[in-house]
């Protein structure tokens, strides 16, 4: 395809996947110079944040004519995971566009596009001399591919964060490949644990009891037959999705220090991602009773242990899901609303109070993100531009809601 005659937002998606912020050593620098650049362009309010030093956050602003109102936060993080080059078929940081359309790069899915969208869905607004009731803020966000703790972590808690006055916030999703969209309105609990051991050592030609070994053999045991239980559940009904079964992924194992001598201790950890419907406490028990069941001198430790379990109702009697999906409605859109199976920069924003909801408009599209060959084809990025001026001019023209001050001020309905 002839580049030159390409659609002007395919291009400027291309140019910022061309910026290398891929971890562990993200080009920060340049995204700012490019969303800066952006926002020159749109006639967007720009301030950059600090909190961690080189890890800016960017904040660009739409102002509403009712500003006291609560604002529509169009949040994305800047950052990539790494690439293994010898993987892909294109460099992963030409943001190559094939005959078909498809754009190859790191960060098309997860989450670069997304953040093009946004802009380019309010360049799209503002040329057409649209004006909407609440302010729309845009929050790019650094480290998210890495726990989001310099990021969305630090930025939660600033009195920054609360002057912006959230109301709803839309952030990253996943691809869909049907023709369904998700809209994820919760997260799943992140739990690692490592699950320690402890037993009699001795000659490994002997018959010892009570070694680590088999009380680990044990628990391992517990563990992945509830998984099996978990995945044939999820397999049988075909109305539950995988943010609707706690998985469990055993992720390293440890022990030992020669060949033929038996250890005193080994020690296994496990990735659990919990429903956020589940009773935690009620599941805790349950991995207390298997380490029980192993014998003595079994315990376990938590290195992460997400207890955030709120939700943004996907109803319409919570005007902001109305607002959004009443527009996917009219488009057409078939949206299936699920708990997101992994995590992103939401759950800290639910975890502060505020609702939230994970949409990337991208169906009949192979879920790539953190794969080798991560692509999007350009149609579908550019109908989700489309798909992102109807939804953020319905959410930016909510009415004042309880609680927020009422004005007679007028706007221009949303289409």
């Amino acid at each position: 395809m002839d580049s030159t005659a390409e659609n002007p937002s395919t291009t400027r998606f291309r140019e910022y996947l061309r910026i290398q912020s891929v971890q562990p050593q993200p080009d920060y620098d340049g995204i700012v110079r490019f969303l800066l650049k952006m926002a020159d362009e749109i006639g967007l309010e720009k301030r950059t944040l600090e909190l961690s030093p080189g890890r800016p956050i960017v904040i660009l602003t739409w102002r509403g004519t009712q500003p006291q109102l609560r604002s529509v936060i169009l949040s994305s993080h800047t950052d990539v995971v790494p690439v293994f080059e010898e993987f892909w078929t294109y460099p992963p940081f030409a943001a190559h566009k094939d005959k078909d359309g498809n754009i190859y790069a790191r960060g098309t899915q997860d989450m670069k596009s997304v953040t093009i969208q946004y802009l380019e869905a309010i360049r799209q607004l503002k040329s057409e001399g649209r004006q909407f009731l609440r302010n729309i803020h845009l929050t790019m966000v650094p480290d998210e591919e890495i726990g989001s703790h310099l990021g969305m972590g630090l930025f939660i808690d600033h009195p920054e964060y609360h002057a912006l006055n959230p109301g709803i916030t839309l952030d990253e999703g996943l691809a869909s490949p049907t023709d369904e969209f998700s809209v994820f309105y919760g997260e799943k609990c992140v739990w690692w644990i490592t699950v320690h051991c402890r037993g009699d050592p001795g000659h490994g030609s002997r018959f010892i009891e009570n070694t680590a070994a088999t009380k680990m053999h044990s628990v391992i045991t517990s563990f992945l037959n509830f998984r099996e239980k978990e995945k044939k559940r999820l397999e049988s009904n075909p109305d539950l999705t995988l943010g609707d079964v706690i998985t469990i992924n055993l992720t390293k194992v440890n022990g030992g220090v020669s060949c033929n001598v038996i250890p005193s201790e080994m020690s296994t950890t496990f990735d659990l991602r919990i429903p956020p419907t589940m009773d935690l406490k009620e599941f805790e028990l349950q991995i207390e009773s298997w380490c029980r069941a192993a014998g003595m001198q079994v315990t376990f430790e938590f290195h992460k242990k997400s207890i955030i379990q709120k939700i943004t109702t996907p109803e319409d009697s919570n005007p902001w899901w109305k607002a959004f999906s009443d527009p996917c409605k009219e488009m057409g859109l078939k949206m299936k609303p699920e708990i997101f199976p992994a995590a992103t920069d939401s759950q800290y924003i639910r975890a502060a109070g505020f609702d939230a909801l994970g949409f990337s408009p991208m169906n009949n599209t192979p879920i790539l993100l953190h794969d080798h060959n991560e692509h999007l084809n350009e149609d579908i990025f550019l109908r989700g531009i489309k798909i992102y001026s109807r939804i953020i001019g319905s959410l930016a023209s909510v009415p004042p809601l309880a609680g927020e001050e009422d004005t007679e001020t007028r706007v221009c309905p949303a289409e």
